[in-house]
């Protein structure tokens, strides 16, 4: 005989007593006939504060946060398109109106979005004064090379294959030179409609691949670079800058990049704020910047002066120009640019002024860089090749001599220090003469310096 089955409460249950009473009963019923469950006396506990406990942020920490977080959202805003909204700096006036005569400290920025200003941008409007900016264009050139785009360059080549090397070919191999096939032609032709709109995102993986064309320059007219929008101009400015060799990343930034920020300039009286990124990623390449923007700027002799202060800006605020720690694994790199600041400005002194080189020349000066002789040697030459000059000068004239004198005057010889004396009685300047003049005098020359050393020597 099986053995009887009992239910969890410890009843029987038979074929149809127990069960079908349970069953008969609504679960509601049972619930409302069982012990109701009794709710646990447990509170919890919660710290009681006075007003004395509550820390608040002080007001020097709550600036640096806020300021890490604004920079964080202006490079994500950078690295996807959008644009950050920029205040309005306050104006200022070109030039110093007084300064401490026994102070050290540098002039006060170049116009509204001085080159010397650190939170300026080149998106926000610059104002020149108008005597300075009549005073540069004094020495600009009155008659300026015709400016050769891209795409007169691209055809001017592909005439001269074309005569050449497809007469060439075609007398060795008997084919002609080969063409771009339709279907190429037709590719770059619909990524020049997405760059003319482009404002985020990604890019057509047919234009990434430009660089690593042999005929990268004929693909590029292909796209038309003269309708690229700016944001779609800084992300090319990305990928030209890492992916194509100095001297091929200078002719971009020659033949497209320096005409178009020129154009806005002249059009806006401002810098987009993607071209000016643009400018400041070029320097990833400081060869290509200096060889393919700076100098060119300044050979064509028609650089303004907003153009100058807003491209001059860069120098003052890119890190990687006024320091080499970035490259403290890598001597080389740092001793390649070096060189190659010096280059420039042997250069800019060495060319024929025209109102532009004296910023740009400051600007480079107040580095405080370690010159060779030969660049001082030159700075001192260029100044003096102004004795003869009746033209009345530029304050920035002016300025970028006092720069040399504060910066440099330890390194100068003595001859050379009569000699600037001696200019300052034919080129003068109410405020900033009588500077440069102490600077000169109460310091040590080159040839004390050099005699000293060979006394310890000696000994």
């Amino acid at each position: 005989m099986p053995k009887v089955k009992r239910s969890k409460g410890g009843g029987e249950k038979s074929g149809g007593g127990a069960a079908a009473e349970a069953a008969a009963v609504a679960l509601a019923d049972q619930i409302l006939q069982a012990d109701t469950i009794r709710a646990r006396g447990r509170v919890k506990g919660r710290d009681v504060r006075s007003e004395s406990d509550d820390q608040y942020v002080d007001d020097r920490l709550s600036r640096k946060i806020l300021q890490q977080a604004r920079i964080q959202q202006e490079e994500l805003q950078t690295e996807y398109g959008l644009a950050p909204e920029k205040k309005k700096t306050p104006v200022t006036v070109l030039g110093p109106d007084s300064q401490d005569a026994d102070s050290d400290e540098e002039w006060p920025a170049l116009g509204h979005a001085g080159a010397g200003d650190a939170d300026a941008e080149g998106d926000s409007e610059v104002v020149v004064d108008a005597d300075d900016e009549k005073a540069i264009e004094m020495f600009m050139n009155k008659n300026p090379p015709v400016r050769r785009t891209l795409a007169d360059i691209i055809m001017e080549k592909i005439t001269e294959k074309q005569t050449e090397v497809g007469t060439v070919m075609s007398e060795v191999s008997g084919h002609p030179m080969p063409e771009l096939d339709p279907r190429i032609i037709e590719v770059y032709k619909g990524v020049s409609k997405v760059l003319s709109r482009y404002r985020s995102g990604k890019l057509p993986k047919a234009f990434k691949i430009i660089p690593a064309l042999s005929n990268w320059e004929q693909v590029l007219y292909l796209t038309d670079p003269e309708s690229w929008t700016a944001a779609a101009m800084y992300q090319a400015t990305r990928i030209f800058s890492s992916n194509l060799k100095e001297r091929m990343a200078q002719r971009f930034y020659n033949l497209v990049l320096l005409p178009r920020v020129r154009d806005d300039i002249a059009e806006y009286k401002r810098l987009n704020f993607h071209l000016y990124s643009a400018l400041k990623k070029a320097l990833f390449k400081p060869g290509a910047w200096f060889k393919g923007i700076l100098i060119p700027l300044c050979e064509s002799g028609t650089c303004t002066l907003r153009e100058a202060i807003i491209i001059g800006s860069i120098l003052t605020k890119c890190v990687f120009l006024t320091s080499t720690r970035r490259y403290s694994l890598s001597h080389c790199v740092a001793y390649q640019t070096h060189c190659l600041r010096n280059a420039a400005m042997l250069k800019l002194a060495e060319m024929e002024y025209n109102g532009a080189n004296s910023i740009f020349l400051r600007l480079l000066l107040d580095k405080k860089y370690a010159l060779p002789f030969r660049v001082l040697d030159a700075l001192v030459a260029h100044f003096l090749s102004f004795r003869s000059e009746k033209r009345v000068l530029p304050v920035l004239w002016h300025q970028s001599l006092l720069t040399l004198a504060q910066r440099y005057k330890a390194d100068l010889a003595a001859e050379q220090k009569e000699a600037l004396l001696e200019l300052l009685r034919i080129q003068t300047h109410p405020l900033i003469s009588a500077e440069i003049r102490r600077e000169l005098q109460n310091s040590e020359s080159r040839d004390v310096e050099v005699g000293l050393t060979a006394v310890e020597n000696m000994d």
